[in-house]
């Protein structure tokens, strides 16, 4: 297999079915400077094709399920079943879904109160589930081999002891997660507190999370599933191709993910301010105006538009560095009394660190498959790479050390947000702050986070989050000890 080629595999109901193990698919994608010293963060991902007609079909807002609540604990079932999308309209093609739904449906959590979900499995195939950005038990976290097999059911319990923030849902099983993910399986969780709720930020309708992902659509409207992710030049907003989105003269909290499983997008859009209020884990100290804002796979922003700013008939665009992505259409009047306040969060002081760590990330591709890397060792599930005391803090160097093929990785750690120091031996960028569980890493720029591990045992995953490296093998994984 060459870099950047394709896999050969089976048509299946205008699916391409292929081999758990696509090519690593970013060279000669070029890289570029977001202008914040985060060199390498937008690449474009191919050119943009836009199916039909662009701003035809609304965007929809993932539905969210309502919880049995039993003995204190908010309970929901969701089948992982095979369904029918249409990106193109008339023209259904086969997914994996959680609940039938492309974009899953939302969870909506309270910090401090359980939550627990039973997935049972309708596919074919096995999988699993990992609440991405959740601090939740080992046995609870979605481990790559802890598989629920087809006809079988698995709960997951999370209980939810950690501050509001955008998290989300996906598939985790070792050597399908890629194609899992692509194929539908992923939908957002969203923590929410009582200190968050008392800043009175937009809520209820107009607290919108927007998953971004790409996809490569046939002539026929077929979703197929290529190991070249540069090939997927189409660009879903939950789950519809480039649509349109009616707003109010008002404030919206937008919660974006970049669900793509390898690929950065880079938003901006023209007419009104974007103001970051939150990252990966939460609430920002502060509020920041973006005229950008940048995510690698996996990495989310909550951002607030006022609208109020422009008058009815107005369109705006969000465009990304490939094409246009969404259209805001400004339809009305609204009553607003949400507000955005000059401080939201602290972030908490850094512990000293007790132990320094370098993990570096690189591709072999001497033999006839690629191999993922992390200090030398592909992933290996009855290894642990290292041990951690509980409550210890530590700051991990990490290093992009596919500088000869050009090839970007974003860089995930289960269990515990962390803070980015520093990259490449500079201040970290606008797209670092706040706390964070991915972070995006440029070849050849190290970058060094600090996470403290605090309270759960077992073992967690750390690996790259663009699932087609991590399909091969680029993982690894650390136990937290007494």
């Amino acid at each position: 297999m060459t870099l950047g080629g394709i896999t050969a595999g089976s048509a299946i109901g205008g699916m391409l079915l292929i081999p758990h193990a696509p090519t690593p698919a970013s060279a000669g994608v070029a890289a570029a400077d977001d202008g914040g010293g985060h060199t390498g963060h937008g690449q474009a991902a191919g050119g943009h094709f836009t199916v039909g007609t662009p701003f035809t079909q609304r965007m929809p807002v993932p539905r969210e399920l309502t919880p049995r609540t039993r003995s204190g604990v908010d309970t929901f079932t969701i089948p992982i079943q095979p369904a029918q999308a249409e990106f193109v309209p008339g023209q259904p093609t086969p997914v994996r879904t959680y609940a039938g739904q492309f974009v899953g449906p939302t969870i909506r959590a309270k910090t401090g109160r359980p939550v627990r979900i039973t997935f049972t499995n309708q596919l074919t195939g096995p999988t699993n589930v990992h609440l991405h950005g959740g601090h939740v038990p080992h046995d609870s976290d979605g481990y790559p081999m802890d598989l629920i097999a087809p006809g079988a059911s698995r709960d997951y319990d999370y209980p939810n002891n950690q501050q509001g923030a955008t998290l989300w849902y996906h598939d985790h099983a070792h050597g399908l997660e890629a194609e899992n993910v692509y194929l539908g399986l992923h939908g957002f969780y969203i923590v929410e507190d009582d200190a968050e709720r008392a800043l009175n930020l937009p809520s209820g309708p107009y607290d919108v999370p927007i998953m971004l992902r790409d996809a490569l659509l046939d002539e026929n409207g077929q979703l197929v599933y290529t190991v070249h992710p540069p090939e997927r030049t189409t660009i879903l907003a939950n789950g519809v191709v480039t649509p349109h989105f009616p707003v109010a003269r008002r404030k919206y909290r937008f919660r974006f993910l970049n669900s793509a499983t390898e690929r950065v997008f880079r938003l901006k859009i023209g007419g009104v301010d974007m103001t970051q209020i939150a990252s990966d884990g939460g609430l920002l100290p502060a509020p920041v105006p973006r005229s950008e804002l940048v995510l690698g796979s996996a990495e989310r922003a909550d951002v607030v538009i006022d609208f109020s700013q422009v008058a009815i008939g107005t369109q705006l665009v969000l465009y990304d560095v490939s094409g246009a992505v969404l259209r805001f259409d400004v339809t009305r009047d609204a009553d607003d009394r949400s507000r955005v306040p000059a401080t939201l969060r602290p972030l908490p002081s850094l512990a000293a660190a007790a132990v320094d760590r370098v993990l570096s990330m690189k591709f072999d591709l001497s033999g006839p498959e690629p191999i993922g890397l992390i200090n030398g060792q592909t992933f290996d599930p009855n290894r642990v790479d290292f041990q951690v005391k509980r409550g210890s803090t530590e700051i991990w160097e990490l290093h992009n050390d596919d500088v000869e093929l050009g090839i970007p990785h974003t860089f995930h750690v289960h269990l515990e947000q962390f803070r980015v120091l520093d990259r490449g031996g500079k201040p970290p960028s606008l797209d670092d702050a706040g706390r964070k569980d991915t972070v995006f890493l440029a070849p050849g720029e190290p970058v060094r986070i600090q996470v403290k591990f605090t309270d759960y045992l077992g073992k967690y995953l750390y690996h790259c989050h663009y699932l087609e490296h991590s399909v091969h093998g680029m993982m690894g994984q650390v136990e937290i000890v007494e």
